[in-house]
């Protein structure tokens, strides 16, 4: 059976991800930043729980050598933690230290778990890892430049590693989520609702994590075997250029 470590899988597109995955027959393990003690029965019940904080070494080291005892080997890394900044600052008035906090967990955490983890694929001779990026690798939001700067390098972490795994025969992915219906976006759902029914996407809904969770899905069937570094969009089809 093969075995997924999905981070950042407690809640929204993760939970998702972990849920849809296990009904593929994957066993999955799933990290977050709170105790496990605090996650719900569900969770404890059907995955391997572990409390990790992906932007530090040791949480890393530590949630890559729980799965390695449980299941000896990990065959997919779906790179999925991630934050919002915590303030929505003008570019102008940003600060050093949410541009850190925010770097750290979006894409420092994930670019060396992925090291670690490729070592390990490597060594098994097979493997897989998708990035869960955003549309805000492309797309300006003045108010959140930290985001988007971050969410840009994870676009460019999956062409890097593409390109280096590939000889190892070790694809790697990146899935763009659009406007998806989550905590993260539960703020400004109201903004959101008007620029989607005034024609911002040509599928007129919400995206939901479970539809996220369907390309993970797709691509870990390995039905692309010919492809390394490619883009999924899943944003309703925001990123089509119409006049």
């Amino acid at each position: 059976m093969k075995t997924a470590l999905v981070t950042g899988g407690t809640r929204g597109i993760g939970r998702a991800v972990a849920q849809r995955l296990k009904k593929s027959g994957y066993q999955v393990a799933v990290t977050g930043r709170r105790p496990v003690e605090q996650w719900d029965d569900e969770l404890k019940r059907e995955f391997l729980c572990l409390c990790a904080d992906n932007a530090q070494e040791a949480g890393r080291e530590a949630a890559v050598q729980a799965v390695l005892k449980a299941y000896g080997r990990i065959d997919l890394l779906v790179n999925n933690a991630g934050m919002a900044p915590k303030v929505r600052a003008d570019l102008l008035e940003m600060s050093e230290a949410s541009m850190r906090e925010v770097l750290e967990v979006n894409l420092i955490g994930p670019f060396f778990l992925t090291q670690r983890v490729a070592r390990e694929m490597i060594t098994q001779g097979s493997g897989m890892i998708i990035n869960i990026s955003s549309m805000s690798a492309y797309t300006v939001s003045v108010n959140r430049g930290e985001y988007c700067v971050s969410k840009a390098g994870l676009s460019m972490m999956t062409q890097l590693f593409a390109v280096r795994l590939a000889e190892a025969g070790i694809p790697v992915y990146e899935i763009r989520p659009g406007i998806i219906k989550t905590d993260m976006t539960q703020g400004v759902s109201g903004k959101y609702d008007a620029l989607i029914q005034g024609g911002l996407t040509p599928i007129k809904r919400w995206g939901q994590p479970e539809d996220v969770a369907e390309a993970v899905a797709m691509l870990s069937e390995n039905r692309i075997p010919f492809s390394t570094g490619e883009v999924i969009n899943v944003d309703g089809g925001f990123h089509l250029q119409r006049l």
